[in-house]
């Protein structure tokens, strides 16, 4: 897991985009889950993602090309897809690099803050994100107390957007990064405010991602 009081943020090679590693296999051009924050009219050069793109988009306003996405914002380039991506106001940023099945082929855009993309159910609102293979990626939005897990996930990861999750004693406030195995789903409910948090499930099982954790 890695907390926001934990983050340590790292220059990237194009000025004014920094980032906190949450995870990384490799060196530039990585296997890499980070935070990444774009200071306002700052950009990077086009360029290639032979392994994929993933983007969920915190705050600020980011941009491919003409096309600018909010906050709320759930962007998926797949392997091989091409951009150039920018900013004029800053944007913080959810992302993961090189995670994505050769056999992914259409990018993906949803607009999560849209009710039509929501569905209710026991106490919590689902935003599917996407569905493969080998993972499901959603925003849960939890009432208080309800739990995250409701039974084992085969793995999974999150990341705090609003409210607070809970584990016993441990409280994970907005910005929390947590990676957990396959066999392991404690027992995370929301906080007294709730709790909304990026989830993805699944893709732990298929090997993707068994090394190079942060803690």
């Amino acid at each position: 897991m890695v907390t926001p009081d934990q983050y340590q943020w790292v220059a990237s090679p194009q000025r004014g985009v920094d980032r906190v590693m949450l995870d990384r296999v490799g060196t530039e051009k990585a296997r890499a889950t980070s935070v990444v924050r774009y200071a306002p009219d700052s950009h990077f050069p086009p360029h290639p993602h032979p392994g994929g793109e993933e983007i969920l988009v915190i705050a600020g306003t980011f941009m491919e090309g003409e096309r600018r996405y909010p906050a709320g914002w759930y962007l998926r380039n797949p392997p091989g897809s091409f951009h150039q991506p920018s900013t004029d106001e800053g944007a913080l940023l959810f992302v993961k690099l090189q995670q994505m099945s050769d056999d992914e082929h259409e990018p993906v855009r949803i607009d999560t803050r849209d009710p039509a993309r929501w569905t209710r159910a026991d106490m919590r609102d689902t935003c599917v994100l996407y569905v493969g293979q080998t993972e499901h990626v959603s925003i849960e939005r939890l009432e208080p107390g309800i739990a995250l897990f409701g039974k084992p996930a085969g793995g999974a990861e999150l990341f705090v957007l609003e409210g607070s999750l809970h584990e016993g004693t441990r409280q994970y406030e907005p910005g929390a990064w947590i990676r957990l195995p396959p066999g392991d789903w404690p027992a995370i409910v929301a906080g007294r405010r709730g709790a909304t948090a990026y989830l993805k499930t699944g893709h732990l099982s298929s090997g993707k991602e068994t090394q190079g954790a942060s803690c």
